[in-house]
């Protein structure tokens, strides 16, 4: 899964570093993965399907929809690359 990092994160949605962190606190963007200490990333497709969104003119509110959908979307795969605690 290719990731982008923050100053790509940043230059793809054309925003500066404070407006990130409003995006996030908004919910308008799902939250950041932690790469190391001190870099963090998002999965490409995520940052492009809120683009994609936001050239089709969705609102603020549709956006959030995603955005969640986009987690859960996430949580699904890691759970489907994890060991089951059954397994043990």
């Amino acid at each position: 899964m290719p990731m982008l990092i923050r100053p790509e994160i940043l230059a793809a949605l054309r925003i500066k570093n404070s407006a990130l962190y409003e995006h996030l606190a908004a919910g308008l963007l799902p939250p950041l993965v932690k790469l190391g200490s001190r870099r963090v990333a998002l999965p490409e497709s995520e940052v492009e399907a809120i683009l994609i969104a936001r050239v089709a003119g969705q609102t603020d509110d549709e956006i959030k929809a995603l955005v969640k959908r986009l987690v859960v979307d996430r949580s699904v795969r890691l759970a489907a690359i994890q060991p089951s605690a059954a397994a043990a």
